[in-house]
């Protein structure tokens, strides 16, 4: 259907990913398989999920995929937000993060609604 590596929300997740990954290597040791483990594979979860659904044979299902990665955008969101809330990262930290989520959103949301008017 499409060629995921040329869409920019794939492009942005695979950024945010690398960020996050930049991020996690801060945590203590003792968080290793706890939430830096969960954060991870939540951003991880991202572009996957968009290539997965770019990949599908419908509009249809590839909305189904963006909605899942939609909501692992916003799980990533609530766990980069515990960070700061447990005192692990400070905010000012966080920011690129914060603002590649909202933009992927954004793009998802727009994604979302052109792939539906080819329903």
């Amino acid at each position: 259907m499409h060629q995921f590596k040329e869409l920019k929300i794939w492009q942005k997740a695979m950024e945010l990913v690398k960020e996050v990954y930049l991020i996690t290597k801060q945590l203590p040791t003792s968080e290793q398989f706890g939430l830096t483990s969960q954060i991870n594979r939540c951003a991880v979860s991202i572009p996957s999920n968009i290539a997965e659904g770019a990949g599908r044979n419908s509009p249809k299902d590839f909305i189904r995929f963006l909605s899942i990665a939609r909501g692992s955008a916003s799980e990533l969101e609530t766990q980069l937000l515990l960070l700061v809330e447990l005192d692990l990262i400070k905010t000012e930290n966080l920011i690129r993060h914060f603002e590649l989520l909202e933009e992927i959103q954004k793009m998802n949301h727009s994604l979302q609604s052109h792939l539906k008017t080819k329903i």
